[in-house]
């Protein structure tokens, strides 16, 4: 048959992260010794109160549809943790909760975005930004930042990116890939500069909140001057290491809630039920398991940094978040192995996959083509292993 695909499907972008983590499953399975450090990830269980929560709701009979916008219960407890933790005030009617927080991004989009409408999105980015806004018929307006400036973009970039046609901006904090995040300080000044154009929406990434090494998490949606046109994106797969329960949610102006769960009860419908309860006994139980996690997280960044700094021509800065380093590994191109040269960071980190069995993924899907994205969510030993082989595989290039 005569493919038909469409031209948005063609024109798409593959994860990058999905695909360097197939790349690895496949020579896993020709029984290479493949450690990936190409998935984000948490590597440690579900806590175990969340899980017996999900059960308890299944034997209660929580197996039917639920609203599109979320269970009230859930809702309710989004609507506190917003409050006590963000100093954000919405009501349940301003909560959606969505199959992931990739959905609610695409929500948002597809909720606000026609054709040629502009999104600036602050550089190195989530993988799936760009497609999800060129998907919705929007255009990515980057915003550049480097490793020199803790890969930060300043307000006077954001201001000299706005134009006419600017609808929305998109950035994390703590942010994958780089770690980095924005303190209070920082988001204040770039809430000055948007703040004086009402028309442009904030879609704020925070789903990384709880694995934060630094000062008090903060909202850009907290600041007056910005939070009446603030979409603030959370949930549960990073801080409550729950990533295949698929639960995300939101937090925005009526108008943008509203639209959001209309695309949603067209596309998906409401999240899982019995997940959903679930979802409120991690916001509301005990939060030890994740502050755990969170020193894990750290002690492990620490160690990995002090490896890499071991190794010559590598450069990093010290992220304050996230289980993610974004090493500068430009040195290394122009370099050669066995009559193969490296040109850019796709083909460093496939030089690291087949010379030194370890997955990383390449900066050029993050719109940072200098660097790779190593994620440190696997055991001390394994990474220790890692940084070796690296180190290794490196200095066989010349």
């Amino acid at each position: 048959m005569v493919s038909q695909l469409s031209n948005r499907v063609r024109e798409m972008s593959e994860s990058a992260t999905i695909k360097m983590a197939q790349m690895a499953r496949d020579l896993k399975n020709q029984g290479k010794d493949v450690i990936s450090l190409s998935l984000g990830e948490p590597d440690f269980d579900t806590p175990i109160h969340i899980k017996e929560a999900a059960k308890s709701a299944l034997d209660e009979g929580y197996t039917k549809y639920t609203p599109v916008p979320g269970l009230m219960e859930l809702r309710q407890a989004i609507v506190k943790k917003f409050k006590n933790e963000n100093g954000l005030e919405f009501s349940t009617s301003q909560i959606v909760v969505s199959n992931g927080a990739k959905q609610c991004i695409y929500n948002l989009c597809m909720s606000l975005l026609d054709p040629g409408d502009e999104v600036i999105i602050f550089t190195p980015y989530w993988v799936s930004y760009a497609d999800i806004v060129r998907l919705a018929g929007g255009v990515p307006v980057f915003v550049n930042s480097s490793i020199d400036n803790d890969f930060k973009v300043t307000p006077e970039q954001v201001q000299d990116a706005i134009t006419d046609k600017t609808k929305a901006i998109l950035f994390s904090s703590p942010c994958n890939p780089t770690g980095s995040v924005y303190s209070a300080d920082e988001l204040e000044g770039l809430a000055e500069v948007i703040g004086s154009r009402k028309e442009i929406v904030i879609f704020s990434d925070e789903i990384y909140e709880h694995i934060n090494f630094g000062e008090k998490h903060t909202s850009i949606g907290s600041f007056d001057q910005v939070k009446d046109q603030t979409v603030t994106i959370n949930g549960f797969s990073k801080g409550y290491s729950m990533t295949g329960w698929r639960l995300g949610y939101l937090g925005g102006p009526q108008w943008i809630a509203s639209a959001c769960a209309k695309i949603q009860g067209q596309v998906t419908s409401g999240a899982n039920a019995f997940g959903q309860k679930a979802a409120i006994t991690a916001l509301e139980g005990d939060q030890n398991p994740s502050s755990e996690m969170k020193k894990a997280f750290q002690q492990r960044k620490h160690l990995v940094r002090n490896l890499l700094q071991e190794i010559p021509g590598i450069k990093i800065n010290d992220p304050a978040g996230a289980f993610y380093i974004f090493p500068d590994v430009s040195a290394y191109f122009g370099k050669s192995y066995e009559g193969e040269t490296i040109s850019n960071s796709e083909e460093f980190a496939e030089y690291l996959l087949k010379e030194a069995l370890v997955a990383v993924v390449g900066g050029g899907a993050f719109g940072a083509d200098e660097c790779i994205r190593i994620s440190y969510a696997a055991s001390e030993d394994e990474l220790r292993e890692c940084m070796k082989r690296i180190k290794e595989a490196v200095s066989k290039l010349n």
